[in-house]
């Protein structure tokens, strides 16, 4: 397979280096802007094509494009691809958009032109995730009734009011709360905001903290918990309190404990559930993640989380802000 990645930040190298040591695939384009990391690249790398825009894609045949630029780029580097005529498997790290609108409109996109497409939450894929998939479809805990969700992390904890700090201008909504949002999606079905709280903290207008309260369509309510600024969190971490009616669910990225009301209890660590890949880079489940999208490109089926499912989430972030106002 021949695939090549816009945007070559940290993600852009992350996806990069699983890639080039997977056996079906061959990495042989880099899209990148910035004039810096090109010159770089051409000194660095062998037999990878290094080009400053996607329409130079083009006439390379590619089976795959990895789309890892900054969330708001997404919607007119995926357009430009499609229009220069780069029509072919998809993979666009999370958000898929900026808004619901240019989410739906990708959407559109890929049922005209057809092809495999992904996005990147990637917690899909670590163990402790998977594993609390798996009890909850089981019914281990009975019947979910309420949960309570959070994502944070300390990358601006700590820091005064208007400094010269620059947050992610999408917010951390969509930044870090996506992948808390697209978890409940995964565990408890469609679900729609009730009421929701923002929070400026770093800088004026900037979207620092959220608390947001959700209702599923079989009837579990859930509560989040989102912020950027909390002491403690030195990797960001997102975890589940699950309450059953037989029990309770404890999940984060790292272990996953139950309890029920017979009295038994159980816990799992990373290690206890063969988080075990073929390469690692960044986390496990960044590797599982490629592989999943590469065998679905190479035999030609679906996958999960698609374009469809992510744009459920956009649409659960725009309803989060507008409900906050």
């Amino acid at each position: 397979m021949k695939v090549a990645v816009v945007g070559f930040g940290k993600m852009g190298m992350l996806h990069a280096g699983i890639l080039n040591i997977l056996p079906s695939v061959k990495l042989v384009a880099v899209c990148e802007k910035t004039g810096l990391i090109r010159r770089f690249l051409k000194k660095v790398v062998r037999d990878v094509c290094v080009v400053d825009c996607v329409e130079k894609l083009s006439g390379l045949d590619l089976d795959a494009v990895y789309v890892t630029t900054p969330i708001e780029s997404h919607f007119p580097v995926v357009k430009s691809l499609y229009e220069s005529g780069v029509r072919c498997n998809l993979f666009v790290e999370k958000t898929l958009a900026s808004n619901f609108g240019e989410a739906g409109r990708l959407c559109e996109m890929v049922r005209k032109l057809g092809g495999v497409n992904m996005v990147g939450y990637m917690r899909r894929f670590c163990v402790t995730f998977m594993k609390a998939k798996d009890l909850l479809d089981e019914g281990v805990v009975g019947k979910p009734v309420s949960f309570r969700a959070y994502a944070y992390s300390s990358d601006f904890f700590g820091l005064k009011r208007n400094s010269k700090v620059q947050t992610p201008k999408v917010g951390v909504v969509r930044d870090l709360g996506c992948h808390a949002l697209d978890l409940a999606l995964w565990f408890f079905g469609n679900f729609r905001v009730e009421d929701a709280r923002l929070e400026s903290v770093v800088n004026d207008g900037s979207v620092d903290s959220a608390y947001f309260r959700v209702k599923a369509s079989s009837g579990v309510v859930g509560e989040f918990n989102v912020s950027w600024c909390v002491d403690g969190y030195r990797m960001p971490e997102v975890g589940f309190f699950v309450e059953g009616s037989e029990g309770i669910l404890n999940v984060n990225d790292d272990e996953l404990a139950i309890s029920l009301k017979d009295g038994k209890e159980r816990k799992w660590l990373r290690h206890d559930l063969g988080d075990r890949v073929g390469f690692l880079l960044g986390s496990p489940e960044y590797y599982r993640e490629d592989e999943r999208f590469i065998e679905a490109v190479l035999g030609r089926k679906s996958v999960e989380p698609c374009f469809e499912t992510a744009t459920k989430v956009d649409r659960l972030i725009d309803e989060v802000l507008a409900r906050a106002g």
